[in-house]
């Protein structure tokens, strides 16, 4: 059997888009909510920092990265994927 041709392909960029939607809904609901002491397990947030640096003679190159993770956060970024996985 053949799929339908009627389908609509998904764009290579929709999943990075909906993931990062995703995550700033869980972190703007996560501020949101802060006040809330009943909802503080969902509020709370862990820093993550990664800084790779090198020095190459010819070229040096210095990154730093820096995620707030809460669970909200990764409520919204789930949720994000389940969305796309349904379109």
């Amino acid at each position: 059997m053949t799929k339908d041709v009627g389908l609509m392909k998904k764009n290579a960029w929709l999943l990075p888009l909906f993931i990062i939607i995703g995550l700033v809904a869980g972190a703007l609901a996560s501020h949101w909510l802060k006040p809330v002491r009943a909802l503080s397990f969902l509020t709370h947030s862990e820093k993550v920092d990664w800084t790779p640096s090198a020095d190459l003679l010819v070229v040096s190159y210095s990154l730093k990265v820096h995620i707030e993770l809460s669970l909200l956060s990764i409520i919204g970024l789930l949720a994000a994927i389940w969305l796309y996985r349904k379109m």
